[in-house]
């Protein structure tokens, strides 16, 4: 498995919708979490967009577990990169 750094930018146009799905959104990922696939996750303090710290095979997983987001699916991601990572020190480099 590997690591990849998630992050998403969002758009002061889809707030509201963020908001109205952001449950699903969060049950998605905390589903994601137990199964030990999400590391981290969370919003940027200043709500532009947020962080996730996926464990898949490669990037095409992460491309494709991503387009399964309920955000991604109802549009509301302005933006998506996703960067291979490797910790060298810290909590993510068990």
């Amino acid at each position: 498995m590997a690591l990849f750094a998630v992050e998403y930018t969002y758009t002061e146009a889809t707030t509201t919708a963020r908001d109205e799905h952001r449950p699903k959104h969060r049950a998605w990922l905390g589903d994601l979490v137990e199964a030990g696939t999400v590391r981290a996750t969370g919003p940027w303090v200043d709500g532009s967009g947020a962080l996730i710290l996926i464990d898949v095979a490669d990037e095409a997983a992460a491309h494709d577990l991503m387009a399964q987001d309920p955000f991604a699916q109802l549009t509301l991601i302005e933006a998506v990169r996703i960067t291979g990572w490797t910790p060298v020190m810290g909590m993510f480099n068990d």
